[in-house]
């Protein structure tokens, strides 16, 4: 590995990497960037907390700079499209860190703020275009926004917008990019659909994996609980009393259930909030601020956060309920022990959750240590939900418990959807 100002970067970038504390690449950064600002088209596997964010930022802007002309109105020159609100706020927070002494332009569009707003900022034209792919898809219905410009695609976290249902946004907004272009795609896993993506959108990338996919960082301690849904809302008091002033994310797998776990945890005394798809953004964003600042000790969060938190000092992840994609387990613990330090994991299973234990341990090619309880020796399957129920239904907590919605994917990515 080597240090940053060996990478051939312009002293504009080496003095923005030095101002933001950044002397030496990541393994990931020092692999990529080089290739990237050579034009090749990259694949980029890692770890969450990796850096991948500025493997593509810093190439993107450095090549960027040698394209002096003002981008003309409604344009952009490069676009960027990840899955969440919160992710692409942090992207362009990142690059807005490397572009302040250019004269390189970073507009954001995400559904959930003023589409006026957004069309006028697009209206001079930008250099650096962050985008989740359902608003920016609204921006050209309203031919607010002309793509054939772009020269430069990034999909960051791609794994997750296969996940949530955006391929078909993908394709709507691919055609309209211009052509030739480099396209860098960068992800922590690497499902078959990935593979597929790569190939229809890549031409002759250059692969660069710094860990297998579907393995935490080194320095993430694991373990589970095997317990009653009755006996989480204890547990999680347990663990959290042990040491108040930790910052701890905790994982809970709908909204509804979200919400009531942060009132429960409030109410008893905890310095708590939550995020979700039923908050606006502006709340999320005063919510991770918050979290950030150390204001609030205890973030409740869907998966919606799982790869918009970019939050060096979470020590504890707590995954309330398992995740129903054994991938986001990988995301949401990628959201403790970054940017090399160390930090706990800790999952709570239930009986019903045996088997969303079993595939993401198979996916992780590890047994997670018990740190209590005993797994069923028979795993109970997780049973579809019956309408009208769960809310405050019979069964005493409902889904804030753990209980889980309908199967399938297709309502799993419409949800993802509306909450992205």
């Amino acid at each position: 590995m080597s240090d940053f100002d060996t990478l051939g970067l312009k002293p504009v970038l080496l003095a923005a990497l030095k101002d933001a504390g950044l002397t030496t690449p990541t393994p990931i950064q020092d692999k990529a960037i080089p290739l990237a600002m050579a034009g090749n088209d990259v694949l980029g596997l890692a770890q969450t907390g990796t850096g991948k964010t500025m493997a593509f930022g810093i190439p993107l802007v450095s090549n960027l700079m040698d394209m002096p002309e003002r981008p003309a109105a409604k344009t952009a020159k490069s676009l960027i499209l990840a899955p969440t609100r919160e992710l692409v706020n942090q992207i362009a927070e990142a690059l807005r860190t490397l572009t302040k002494k250019t004269h390189l332009k970073v507009n954001v569009v995400v559904g959930g703020q003023s589409i006026n707003k957004q069309i006028h900022h697009l209206l001079k034209g930008t250099d650096i275009l962050v985008a989740t792919p359902g608003r920016l898809i609204d921006l050209m219905d309203r031919k607010a926004v002309d793509l054939r410009t772009v020269k430069h695609l990034v999909l960051d976290e791609a794994d997750q917008m296969l996940d949530m249902g955006f391929i078909h946004a993908l394709r709507r907004i691919a055609p309209k990019l211009g052509t030739p272009r480099q396209t860098m795609l960068f992800s922590a896993t690497m499902p078959k659909q990935m593979e597929d993506l790569s190939k229809a959108y890549l031409t002759n990338p250059q692969r660069v994996q710094v860990a297998p996919p579907g393995k935490a960082a080194d320095k993430v301690t694991q373990s589970v609980h095997h317990l009653s849904k009755g006996d989480k809302p204890g547990k999680l008091r347990e663990i959290l009393s042990r040491d108040m002033d930790a910052l701890t994310l905790v994982f809970s797998r709908t909204k509804h259930g979200a919400e009531k776990l942060m009132k429960g945890l409030v109410a008893d005394g905890y310095n708590a909030a939550s995020i979700h798809g039923n908050k606006s953004q502006g709340q999320r964003d005063r919510a991770i601020k918050a979290f950030r600042d150390g204001d609030i000790k205890v973030l409740v969060a869907t998966d919606v956060a799982a790869r918009g938190i970019d939050i060096p000092g979470v020590a504890y992840v707590i995954n309330y309920d398992l995740p129903d994609v054994p991938d986001n387990y990988v995301h949401r613990i990628g959201r403790t022990a970054r940017a090399g330090r160390e930090g706990e994991a800790i999952a709570f299973c239930a009986p019903d959750e045996a088997d969303l234990l079993r595939q993401i341990e198979k996916l992780m090619k590890i047994d997670i240590p018990v740190a209590s309880g005993t797994a069923p020796k028979d795993p109970v399957a997780r049973k579809p939900q019956a309408r009208g129920q769960g809310r405050g239904g019979k069964g005493g907590q409902g889904r804030s418990a753990g209980a889980a919605k309908p199967n399938g994917n297709r309502r799993r990515r419409n949800r993802s959807r509306k909450a992205a």
